[in-house]
């Protein structure tokens, strides 16, 4: 390379340095605009911010979360390899594998995904488990994420959360109020009953473990080490990108596994951002869900607000929880009264909660229209 070459490269890189800033301070510029409509708390929350899956498209982004975060009670820090790339991941499987080792010797209580993608599954068999039962944390994301929410709970017994992402849900220009609103309740512990739209569904007053997320993730964990053995639970799926007959697919391989037998409920999440075919002559995922109920004889619920729609709760993994549905309405119970023993009893006790809204129904395969939208229900502690 000629000193010519050399100092035109240098001259463009220090131009690309110049507007990467520019982006950022744009969109820090637009966040002091937008107000996060929670609570304000005077005891900031540790939060860490690591990247275990793909890596970041826009490390702006990154910069913008991390300044909502903090308005929104938090005391971030940010992985040393949290904006690193290798080939379509955040940084190579070591670097990946050892940010959760230094999250879990951080003092931070929280730690948080910045983004999904694809990537986890590759590095399930590095994290030092043992570390990481020694020192437990509130772990939190989404999507690919599921893989580390069932792998923690099978190789530690620890419960975790899957709800937003730090990038994907707080570092665009909008955020969902009510994604962050709950998301905020459930890491200081306050939320208790959780309720949405959920007509058609099946009657149900059960207690059990709650369990589940991406289900592709779910189905690609079954006859490993990393998916941990639940019955007698209540599971929640989602998918996105995913035909219906893929979807059945993966059912099916949870149903000859002995999975879905077990269970006490099955709770249907966002199923979206499909494609049908022409050769489909009709088939959608409502025949996958008539397919469903006819092969095991567990109650279906539907309109769980989570998935990749664009309202998105926060789940506890690993945790005994009560659903029961009623006139049209489902309850999650995930913080019972004492001597309270049901999700029934919970339900009628709502008297006993001092924050509660309206539900709101997702329909699988269809983005809620936000003039339509009503908030999901959601009692909060006192």
């Amino acid at each position: 390379m000629n000193a010519s070459a050399e100092h035109h490269n240098k001259k463009d890189k220090t131009q690309e340095d110049i507007e990467r800033l520019n982006d950022v301070q744009i969109l820090l510029d637009e966040a002091d605009d937008v107000p996060v409509p929670i609570s304000v708390y005077d005891d900031p929350i540790g939060l860490y911010l690591l990247s275990p899956s793909g890596a970041l498209p826009d490390p702006a982004k990154l910069a913008l979360a991390e300044k909502r975060l903090t308005k929104m009670g938090f005391k971030v820090k940010i992985d040393k390899a949290a904006d690193a790339k290798h080939l379509r991941f955040a940084g190579t499987d070591k670097q990946r594998a050892q940010a959760f080792s230094r999250a879990a010797n951080d003092s931070s209580t929280v730690v948080m995904a910045t983004r999904g993608g694809y990537g986890i599954s590759r590095i399930l068999h590095q994290i030092d488990w043992k570390l990481l039962e020694n020192n437990p944390k509130k772990y939190i994301g989404y999507s690919d994420f599921t893989a580390f929410n069932l792998a923690l709970l099978a190789k530690t017994g620890l419960s975790s959360y899957t709800g937003p992402a730090a990038v994907s849900d707080f570092g665009n220009k909008k955020i969902d109020d009510l994604t962050a609103e709950i998301f905020v309740e459930s890491m200081r512990g306050e939320l208790e009953i959780l309720s949405f739209e959920s007509p058609d569904s099946d009657a149900v007053d059960a207690r059990g473990t709650l369990w589940g997320g991406n289900l592709a993730m779910i189905a690609s964990l079954v006859g490993t080490p990393y998916l941990p053995k639940i019955k007698n639970g209540i599971l929640f799926l989602e998918d996105v990108g995913e035909h219906p007959y893929r979807v059945e697919r993966m059912l099916t391989h949870l149903l000859h596994a002995g999975i879905l037998h077990k269970q006490k409920a099955i709770v249907l999440g966002h199923i979206t951002d499909y494609k049908l075919a022409e050769n489909d002559n009709g088939y959608d995922m409502p025949h996958v869900i008539k397919w469903l109920k006819e092969q095991v004889n567990v109650p279906l619920v539907y309109g769980l607000p989570y998935g990749h729609g664009d309202v998105r709760v926060t789940l506890p993994i690993g945790k005994k929880v009560g659903i029961a549905t009623e006139d049209g309405m489902a309850y999650l119970v995930l913080e019972e009264h004492e001597h309270t023993h049901d999700a029934e009893a919970a339900i009628d006790d709502l008297e006993g909660y001092d924050h509660f809204h309206e539900g709101v129904h997702l329909h699988i395969h269809e983005e809620p229209k936000p003039e339509n939208n009503k908030k999901s229900g959601k009692k909060k502690k006192k």
